[in-house]
């Protein structure tokens, strides 16, 4: 008597490096919890503006209220489920702290879905009015994570601050990417004097204090231009001149790479200078240019955010993670008392870096040969 065999999976050995690093990214459960919290922030950055409730900068100039704390959604009424709907508020000034109190009273403002309200751009280009949530009723607002000095709604100036925050962070590496790895690639190839230039310039640009660059050039620019124009201007100086670091790593890299076989056979065949660098060469750093701009991003994100706290950055009208930030500093410890939603800001500083950190160890992981699973 025979039995049949049971059919088995086939084992493809002639898969790619890249679907092997593929398949042990998707065993890491925190590398993927941090590339999905990273998808949802820069989506949340994108349609900011249709998820923000309210505009940037609009605030009412006769009914200010200052610090509005956050505000409850509430789905039930008269002993029933209802229209999600939100208390309006009163302030009455406390005689005894001589700080304005907010009650909810009993006016109900009902929430409804794509409301109309202030005017934003799609992309920066697109215009529209459509937001995902409102009450439509400028004196009853949700205030989900409460206002700032001025009354304005902070879940909004988050959205928007996120726009500075998390865009700005991948500009300045890329430039910082690609100047290092291009001149790290023409150092380690060609030698002699140019790579003796290569590595003066690196030492010399090491050697400028940044802090002080950033404060003159801050100075230089008049104080009427706008200051996101100014806020890019500065950190893309900033990204030209940090990337003797990785240029330096580069060409210890590629000194090795320099002499192997494949490059030395391109040389015999003719192969221009530029194909051999860039063709031949620089692809064997795929694998530390992924993990490098995954850990370099927040950097530049943190850089942006210190800033714009010392007020260089992302100031009024516009805001950043930083600027928003800065009010807590300005409140002392009264923002952690008396207004802890102050901080929130602060929160998706540090969710953001620590998203990138997870990503950056699942590709550090999943790219190299000796820690697969």
């Amino acid at each position: 008597m025979t039995t049949a065999a049971t059919p088995t999976k086939a084992i493809n050995k002639n898969q790619g490096q890249f679907a092997i690093a593929k398949e042990q990214f998707r065993k890491n459960a925190t590398a993927k919890f941090g590339g999905v919290v990273l998808i949802l922030l820069y989506l949340m950055a994108l349609f900011g503006g249709f998820l923000a409730p309210d505009g940037l900068s609009n605030y009412s100039t006769t009914n200010l209220t200052p610090f509005h704390p956050p505000t409850p959604i509430h789905f039930a009424s008269n002993g029933g489920f209802s229209r999600p709907y939100v208390n309006n508020y009163t302030q009455q000034l406390n005689m005894n702290t001589f700080v304005n109190e907010y009650k909810a009273t009993k006016e109900k403002c009902p929430i409804y879905f794509g409301v109309r309200g202030e005017t934003y751009k799609i992309l920066g280009f697109i215009p529209s009015n459509l937001h995902l949530f409102g009450t439509g009723n400028p004196v009853c607002k949700v205030y989900l994570f409460g206002g700032d000095a001025l009354g304005r709604d902070l879940l909004s100036r988050t959205l928007y601050a996120s726009q500075v925050s998390l865009t700005i962070g991948v500009l300045a590496v890329l430039i910082a990417t690609v100047i290092g790895m291009a001149m790290g690639a023409i150092s380690a190839y060609f030698g002699g004097v140019v790579d003796n230039l290569i590595q003066r310039l690196i030492e010399v640009i090491a050697s400028i204090p940044y802090l002080f660059l950033v404060i003159l050039l801050r100075s230089i620019f008049p104080s009427d231009l706008n200051p996101i124009l100014v806020l890019y201007v500065i950190l893309g100086i900033l990204a030209f001149i940090s990337w003797g670091g990785l240029a330096r790593v580069v060409r210890g890299q590629l000194l090795s790479v320099r002499e192997q076989d494949y490059v030395s056979a391109a040389t015999a065949l003719g192969s221009s200078n530029g194909r051999i660098m860039f063709r031949h060469m620089l692809p064997s750093m795929t694998s530390y240019l992924i993990i490098s701009l995954s850990l370099a991003i927040p950097g530049y994100i943190l850089l942006e955010s210190g800033l714009s706290f010392l007020g260089i950055g992302a100031v009024e009208p516009y805001a950043s993670w930083g600027s928003l930030l800065s009010q807590a500093q300005e409140g002392g410890f009264a923002s952690i008392t008396q207004r802890p939603w102050v901080l929130i800001p602060g929160y998706f500083i540090v969710a953001t870096v620590m998203c990138f950190q997870l990503l950056g160890d699942g590709l550090r992981d999943a790219l190299d040969p000796r820690k697969r699973q």
